[in-house]
């Protein structure tokens, strides 16, 4: 693992929940809340925060919005804003299958020349579980400014390193980018 680039960790958690049913950042997953393995797999992060609008009691540093209304935008503009270290790892609250070992995988791609890291399947980039570069903030709030909320496009308009999905997940195991909408999108 490539532990010459200091970093900062940052879990987006600004969702509502709503097709969950529950807050899925304190949701009981395998013993512990979803944002903890989270955390957890930015263990090796110099420093880790969430971002986020709710209160979270004991996970950690916590930053607000800056720029509230711009969803997946708002949460990264935040964590580059506030991050102290030039590349930031961005995850969701509800990605427990990130790990230690994938992190520093990304983090051994970094190149002076790019803005992201970040994994693609057939044109779609996976915009969570990326890393960014604090260079980007500018960028990103030009876009929150004017409206423009797409991650797919910011992603396509910036220098960056694609890796597949699908030999991430190879790698790393199948549930690496699991989308849970419901506690049954979950595996057991």
């Amino acid at each position: 693992m490539l532990r010459a680039v200091r970093w900062s960790g940052a879990v987006l958690a600004g969702g509502w929940s709503r097709r969950f049913g529950q807050d899925k950042a304190l949701y009981l997953y395998r013993g512990k809340p979803l944002m903890a393995w989270v955390l957890d797999s930015l263990a090796e992060a110099s420093e880790r925060f969430v971002v986020s609008n709710h209160p979270y009691q004991g996970l950690g540093l916590r930053y607000h919005d800056l720029k509230p209304g711009g969803d997946t935008l708002s949460g990264l503009h935040s964590a580059l804003a506030h991050a102290r270290q030039d590349w930031v790892a961005v995850a969701a609250c509800d990605q427990p299958f990130l790990s230690r070992e994938y992190w520093g995988y990304l983090l051994g791609l970094v190149r002076p020349d790019v803005q992201a890291v970040v994994a693609v399947s057939q044109d779609f980039f996976e915009p969570l579980g990326a890393l960014y570069h604090r260079s980007l903030e500018p960028e990103v709030l030009q876009r929150l400014e004017a409206g423009e909320l797409r991650m797919q496009a910011l992603l396509r308009s910036i220098p960056h390193v694609a890796l597949d999905r699908a030999e991430l997940e190879a790698r790393f195991g199948p549930h690496l980018f699991v989308n849970a909408n419901r506690p049954e999108d979950l595996p057991l």
